[in-house]
């Protein structure tokens, strides 16, 4: 049985500590949302996977509650940064497995100010579910006083210079192309446009990385409605989009065996999902036309690309200075300024993608449109480890 996203819904989403709410307010906006897109009410839901790292336990049932008291099952889910696209899986699994025709993925989160310490509690090191990770880097780089994240994917983003050749400008150009690609975009965090000069010019956090190619933390809340063939044709539902191909994977012996941080940091997970999804839904890179990705960091951006088969090891750097990920270009990565400038509310984050992309299909992005998309495709990633493939398919 075939899933569809029927209806997507999100928040703006926030510097932490900036507007009044909690995350069931959160929730209550975008599942809210999400279910007006649909046209369907909360009591038709059957089941809600609910994601979200930091707050606690059946948070997912009081976030819920303020759609409706209806007493369905509500599962709280926590996969660090991939943590949205996990529910997404989890309700595509329902629905695809005839268990349900009509389930609500939610994602939230409400974070502190700061950067993230070595885990999602920002725990200590030793005890960290990524200690194993960050062991690996440490052996190779030391351990410096900076954000651990920052430093992964700095290790990662120096290897890559040594390896290829990348420059700092191509990381720069990353962070560039995504805060342009934001300023369209009501709900990102960061709507201000900056150049690669202005991006290499901003404070480094952990070299060579400077603080425009960092994502924030951020408050916020993403939602999908996800149904079966049957559920929409009952109820007439309108602007349906496939969930064509989705796979999630977990480090594996090649994510270590290198010592490397670029296969720390996930490159592997990201190849092997990407290469499941294709395969499950029957198409291509070559296929898709507008692209969500994790840049939770530059070098990510590029580390994905290659993953995704857009280029060759190595040629990532060439290929987001050439214009080829940008509008005018092959394809169009992160219309929606990405985390690095829409924000990164880690369990509203795979969900946020996946609207982004609901939204170019439906041709309803307004000025970030991607002219004629017809498949999308979500990257999600979470250290420790996840990532998420999903590819998307206008009905």
């Amino acid at each position: 049985m075939k899933a569809y996203v029927a209806g997507v819904g999100m928040t703006r989403f926030e510097k932490p500590e900036t507007r009044e709410w909690q995350y069931w307010d959160m929730a209550r906006e975008a599942g809210g949302a999400a279910l007006a897109d649909a046209g369907i009410t909360y009591s038709e839901v059957e089941q809600v996977p609910v994601g979200y790292c930091f707050q606690p336990s059946t948070a997912g049932q009081r976030a819920a509650y303020e759609l409706g008291l209806t007493g369905v099952p509500v599962y709280n889910l926590n996969n660090n940064c991939a943590t949205g696209s996990t529910a997404l899986m989890l309700a595509r699994q329902l629905v695809e497995g005839g268990g349900c025709d009509c389930v609500l993925a939610l994602g939230f989160e409400k974070m502190r100010r700061g950067a993230l310490g070595a885990g999602t509690d920002g725990g200590d090191f030793a005890t960290s579910p990524v200690a194993r990770h960050y062991g690996m880097m440490a052996a190779r780089h030391g351990f410096a006083a900076a954000p651990p994240t920052a430093q992964i994917f700095g290790a990662a983003a120096r290897e890559h210079m040594d390896l290829y050749g990348t420059t700092e400008a191509q990381l720069a150009a990353v962070a560039a192309k995504n805060h342009r690609h934001s300023a369209h975009n009501p709900y990102a965090q960061f709507r201000d446009v900056y150049d690669v000069a202005d991006v290499l010019a901003s404070r480094t956090v952990h070299r060579p990385l400077t603080k425009l190619q960092c994502s924030p933390t951020s408050d916020g809340a993403a939602a999908a409605v996800v149904v079966s063939e049957r559920f929409a044709a009952r109820h007439g539902l309108a602007g349906l989009v496939e969930i064509a191909g989705q796979a999630m994977t977990t480090d594996t012996e090649e994510s270590f065996a290198s010592g490397s941080c670029i296969d720390v940091v996930g490159q592997p997970m990201s190849r092997a999902a990407a290469r499941q999804a294709y395969e499950r839904a029957g198409l291509g890179i070559e296929d898709v036309d507008v692209v969500e990705l994790h840049d939770c960091f530059s070098i990510n951006e590029l580390l994905t690309y290659e993953a995704l088969g857009m280029c060759g090891p190595g040629e990532s750097g060439k290929l987001v200075e050439s214009g080829a990920t940008t509008y005018g270009g092959r394809w169009v990565v992160n219309p929606s300024g990405g985390l690095i400038s829409k924000g990164h509310p880690l369990g509203a984050t795979g969900l946020a993608q996946v609207a982004e992309l609901v939204w170019q299909l439906r041709g309803r992005a307004g000025e970030r449109q991607v002219a004629g998309a017809r498949v999308g495709l979500a990257h999600n990633i979470g250290l420790g480890g996840a990532a998420v493939v999903t590819l998307v398919r206008a009905v």
